[in-house]
């Protein structure tokens, strides 16, 4: 984005969401959903049982983070990492690795991710049981990510925080889309870019993320 356009978004007042963008998104959040979730069922079977191979575990994690209106979700991902990843954090990475974590929830190749597991964070398919997610009402197709309660408490003022949780979270974000895992909360990018999304949202902007995102997916970009 140029610094013009920067000025102008930064210029722009936050827009609340009416009751017809509030209709149209839900209606198409279930019924895309729902659509895609029946078309990929046998998919999500095959990686069910390759995935409890590789990772000796559960092949399915429940990640903790913050929804709506500040209610607590359980976000559904394909498991990515062996299944001591999270309660044995010292066998796998180092402290310089685990602060990285602690601040990013990403590390630079991350040694707890098995072999089939960097295969389904380089294509985002681990994210693909987030659908039902959107089907349930947790999560929308469009939104800021999910996130959790250290990064929302760490990185956004009370204010910012309010409108970051004003709206569902979602599979896709102007920040994912912008950047993916190559933007960060360290240099303050990530928190702008999650925040501009609520002066920029609308019906076609939000459809012009999901066909954005797209080629973002195929090429893997910033995907870790």
């Amino acid at each position: 984005m140029s610094r013009k356009k920067e000025a102008m978004v930064d210029s722009l007042p936050y827009k609340k969401a009416n009751w017809w963008y509030r209709f149209v998104k839900r209606s198409f959040d279930i019924w895309v959903s729902l659509i895609a979730i029946l078309i990929l069922s046998p998919l999500y079977l095959l990686f069910i049982i390759i995935n409890a191979i590789y990772t000796r575990g559960h092949p399915i994690f429940f990640d903790k983070r913050i929804g709506k209106d500040h209610k607590h979700i359980n976000v559904y991902k394909f498991r990515s990492m062996y299944y001591d990843a999270e309660t044995n954090v010292d066998k796998y990475l180092s402290k310089a690795q685990k602060k990285q974590w602690k601040k990013e929830r990403k590390v630079e190749n991350d040694p707890r991710i098995t072999p089939f597991g960097r295969i389904l964070r380089k294509t985002s398919i681990d994210e693909l049981p987030q659908l039902f997610n959107i089907l349930f009402g947790s999560m929308s197709f469009v939104g800021p990510r999910p996130i959790t309660e250290g990064e929302l408490t760490n990185n956004f003022t009370k204010e910012q925080q309010d409108i970051m949780l004003s709206a569902r979270p979602g599979l896709i974000g102007y920040w994912g889309v912008k950047g993916r895992s190559n933007v960060a909360f360290a240099d303050g990018v990530r928190q702008k870019l999650e925040l501009d999304y609520f002066k920029l949202r609308g019906i076609w902007f939000d459809l012009g993320l999901i066909f954005r995102v797209i080629p973002a997916v195929l090429k893997g970009s910033g995907a870790k």
